[in-house]
C-alpha cells in the first residue's frame, strides 16, 4: 500500500490535533432572543457539561411544557470524553503507519462522528420540543417547540439560534486538513523517495 507523502502525515497529525481542543471548549450552542431578553439567553453544551443561562432557559420553558434541561438529559457526557481520547490514539496510530489508507480511514471516523453528533442533537432537539406536559401553563395547539438543528427558527415570540460551537469549528477545520492532505497526495506533492 502506497505511503503518505510527508506533507500529508504532517497534516493527519495537525487534524488528530484538532480534537484536544474539544475537552476544553464548548462544541454547540443555542440561543434564544425575545422582546423581553433582547440581549439574549445562551445555553453551551461541552464534552461533559452544560453552561450559561441554563437556568433563565428552564424558567421559561417550564411554562409551555417543556422538560427541565439538565446534564442527567445527555447522557452523551458520560462517554464523550473517551470515544474522543480513543479517536486521539487511533489518530496517532494511523499518523505512526503513515499508509493512504490510514489516512482515509481517519477522515472516514471523523466524518462519521461528525454525522453521528447531528443526528443525536436532532434526536435530543425532536424529543425536547415535542414531549410536552400536558399540565402546562401554556398551551397552543399543534405547537412543537423543537428548535433548529443549524440555524435559526421562530419558536412563539423566541427567535431560536443553533449551531456549532468553538471545539465543532476547530473539529472541521481538522476535517479541512484532512481534505488537504488527500489533495496532495492526489497531486503527488511532496511525493517519498524510494530508498
Amino acid at each position: 500500500m502506497k505511503k503518505l507523502s510527508t506533507s500529508s502525515r504532517i497534516l493527519l497529525l495537525l487534524a488528530v490535533f484538532t480534537l484536544i481542543p474539544a475537552y476544553f471548549t464548548p462544541l454547540w450552542q443555542i440561543s434564544l432572543w425575545a422582546p423581553q431578553y433582547p440581549e439574549g439567553l445562551n445555553m453551551k453544551i461541552w464534552i461533559d457539561h452544560l453552561s450559561g443561562n441554563v437556568d433563565q432557559i428552564n424558567g421559561v420553558n417550564h411554562y409551555i411544557g417543556m422538560k427541565h434541561i439538565g446534564v442527567e438529559m445527555f447522557p452523551e457526557f458520560i462517554y464523550l470524553k473517551y470515544v474522543i481520547g480513543a479517536m486521539i490514539g487511533l489518530g496517532l496510530v494511523f499518523f505512526l503507519i503513515g499508509k493512504k489508507w490510514s489516512l482515509y480511514s481517519f477522515l472516514s471516523l471523523l466524518t462519521l462522528f461528525g454525522i453521528a453528533i447531528l443526528v443525536d442533537m436532532y434526536r435530543w432537539g425532536y424529543e425536547y420540543g415535542h414531549e410536552l406536559d400536558p399540565k402546562a401553563a401554556i398551551k397552543v395547539e399543534g405547537m412543537s417547540y423543537q428548535p433548529p438543528l443549524i440555524g435559526y427558527k421562530q419558536l412563539l415570540n423566541f427567535l431560536a439560534y443553533s449551531g456549532p460551537d468553538t471545539g465543532s469549528w476547530i473539529l472541521m477545520g481538522g476535517v479541512g486538513l484532512l481534505m488537504l492532505a488527500l489533495f496532495l497526495d492526489w497531486k503527488g506533492k511532496g511525493a517519498p523517495k524510494h530508498t
